[in-house]
């Protein structure tokens, strides 16, 4: 049976959705399934109530060198090997995503953010198969209508060393997104190879990043077969990704898009969907 363990970085604003995100883990994932929640210092106390036999809560510094230095009252950091740009705070997690899940000693770090929530049962067998990882890849799906995705992937292709390419490029953001560890700690060996510098200073000092990409691109042109042969552009997840809430009736209808296969649901905390309302739709939506 292959080994599977769940990150989650995550922040008090986002406590309550983490709280039922952690309960779903505890009731749809097989007891050999780990949920790590990641979280800066001043939120231990909150997220410690979260933490058992199967949930471990950890402190952001665990994941992060140093010479990360926390700034006071800002969610920004600032690399002493790099003091400028201070590293703003969606660069940070992304580092830190990128170090916990190096880590494990599991086929598969599944990275999940707090606003997904599972519904369905799975175990470790969905995300691995003959030994490989399962690959989120949607061909030709990023041109100039999503520049940031553009710069996300120029920018990876300058920490790997690759030649800068022409669009459109594929897409490799997905929720929740799979990774192996054992990928992982190559592609940051390649990351230090190619800048010379610490892989954590290297991406810290990006404007513009995508982990999500750089795994991908690493994955699809550094890597190859057989890193590639579980690929696939199903998430397992439909996602709302609208800053626009939703209302009893409009999640109803978003829940109905959940699929036979489907395992999860992602409705994002920027769409300001209240909780109660988020709650009631999934616990009345009937799942087989």
């Amino acid at each position: 049976m292959p080994r599977l363990a769940i990150i989650t970085p995550s922040y008090a604003p986002d406590y309550e959705l983490c709280a039922d995100l952690q309960r779903s883990v505890l009731t749809y994932c097989p007891p050999s399934v780990e949920h790590h929640i990641i979280v800066p210092k001043k939120d231990l106390g909150l997220f410690g109530g979260l933490a058992g036999e199967r949930t471990r809560v950890h402190d952001v510094a665990e994941f992060l060198p140093r010479t990360f230095l926390a700034l006071p009252g800002v969610n920004g950091w600032v690399n002493a090997r790099r003091p400028f740009p201070p590293l703003r705070g969606w660069i940070t997690q992304q580092i830190v995503k990128l170090a916990a899940a190096a880590r494990l000693d599991t086929e598969v770090a599944l990275l999940v953010d707090s606003d997904i929530e599972f519904v369905r049962p799975f175990g470790p067998e969905r995300f691995v198969r003959d030994g490989v990882a399962r690959f989120y890849r949607k061909p030709g799906a990023i041109d100039d209508r999503l520049p940031r995705h553009v710069i996300w992937h120029r920018v990876a292709r300058e920490l790997l060393g690759l030649p800068a390419a022409q669009g459109p490029f594929t897409d490799y953001i997905c929720w929740p997104a799979p990774w192996d560890p054992a990928v992982v700690r190559q592609l940051l060996a390649r990351v230090e190879q190619v800048t010379g510098q610490p892989w954590a200073t290297a991406i810290g000092a990006q404007l513009h990043f995508s982990e999500e990409i750089l795994y991908g691109v690493f994955v699809d042109e550094v890597l190859g077969e057989p890193a590639t042969g579980y690929a696939t552009d199903d998430m397992l997840c439909p996602e709302y990704s609208d800053e626009i809430p939703l209302d009893a009736a409009g999640l109803a209808g978003f829940l109905g898009t959940v699929g036979p296969e489907d395992i999860a649901v992602m409705v994002s905390a920027k769409s300001g969907t209240p909780l109660e309302v988020r709650r009631a739709g999934i616990a009345a939506t009937p799942l087989s």
